[in-house]
């Protein structure tokens, strides 16, 4: 797979990387450990060397298993995982607040070295932007991580772009994740004009809409009743059966390419900037090699002002996140 870096950093992934949350948390119950440690190691094999994970998410279970996945590969990959949520595993989710208090993201550094078995951290995260804690801060505490040799890149996520900013002044940021696909454009506004000024890489989290746009769900798809998407305003049945307008355009110029509607949904992606790198996330073999093959097809100018004009008619139908998850981001 071809390989891209993150903004002017240096450093170097492929350019499509594996979202690892899906398989312990978020979309119903947890896969099977030893298939999921199967799915990734299939993933370096295809060359995915990108993977990201969380302690928020299980708690603490996915990041185990993306450490022992991928301890075979140490040398070869780069791991992201993030720090920032009070976690208490009796509560909903597991999140119980925010904390990003310098001593909190050295407690939960040393912790996700040894749940990822390595030595040093390769893109730290702060998963959410603590109102109670100045980015200033937060970039002080990564920088005495780095100088440790604990961490080696910092990185924000769902951060607005004088927060950004701020953060830069003090440790220059190599990525920015944020959700970013055909059906969430906001990013498009402050965010990308920032990084591209700054040279900070883009990392697209849910670069399918949560799977949406693959195609695979309508209106009548049920939900397990530990799935996210049950408390997501985009996806009430009213809402999914208008937003298949997307799909069906994804699908018409797929149609065109020999392609999928989810390989044309990345591939606008990659198209975007060359600094952006989308993290699909997967259960499923056959998913995994459907996403990588979207790096492979390559969208014209004129293929992308199509979409760009079609996409203009379309109003997507409702909120990407219930209100109180919707006020940690932007930040």
């Amino acid at each position: 797979m071809q390989k891209r870096k993150l903004g002017n950093s240096g450093l170097e992934v492929s350019a499509l990387g594996l979202g690892c949350m899906g398989m312990s948390y978020g979309y119903g119950p947890a896969a099977d450990k030893q298939e999921m440690i199967s799915l990734i190691r299939s993933a370096v094999d295809r060359g995915v060397t990108f993977f990201d994970t969380a302690e928020a998410y299980g708690p603490f279970t996915n990041e185990e298993l993306v450490g022992e996945a991928l301890a075979p590969f140490r040398k070869q990959v780069v791991i992201a995982t993030k720090f920032g949520f009070k976690l208490d595993p009796t509560v909903e989710r597991g999140l119980s607040g925010l904390d990003s208090r310098p001593e909190h993201i050295k407690q939960v550094a040393e912790a996700s070295l040894r749940r990822l078995r390595v030595d040093a951290i390769d893109l730290f995260y702060q998963h959410r932007v603590d109102p109670d804690v100045p980015i200033e801060d937060v970039a002080g505490a990564v920088k005495d991580l780095i100088r440790q040799g604990k961490v080696k890149h910092f990185g924000l996520s769902e951060a607005g772009a004088q927060t950004i900013r701020r953060a830069h002044a003090v440790q220059p940021v190599t990525a920015l994740q944020s959700e970013y696909s055909l059906w969430w454009r906001n990013p498009e506004t402050d965010t990308l004009p920032t990084l591209e000024e700054l040279g900070i890489g883009f990392v697209p989290f849910s670069p399918l809409g949560k799977g949406f746009l693959t195609g695979k769900i309508d209106e009548n798809t049920a939900f397990d009743s530990s799935d996210f998407r049950n408390i997501v305003p985009r996806f009430t049945p009213d809402a999914r059966k208008a937003n298949l307008a997307m799909v069906d355009l994804l699908r018409t110029i797929g149609e065109r390419k020999k392609a999928t509607p989810a390989q044309i949904a990345l591939a606008w992606l990659l198209a975007r900037k060359p600094w952006i790198v989308p993290i699909p996330g997967t259960t499923k073999l056959g998913r995994l090699e459907e996403n990588i093959g979207s790096a492979a097809v390559e969208l014209t100018a004129n293929d992308l002002r199509e979409i760009e004009s079609a996409a203009a008619k379309i109003t997507v139908q409702g909120a990407r996140y219930p209100e109180k998850l919707e006020q940690m981001t932007g930040r």
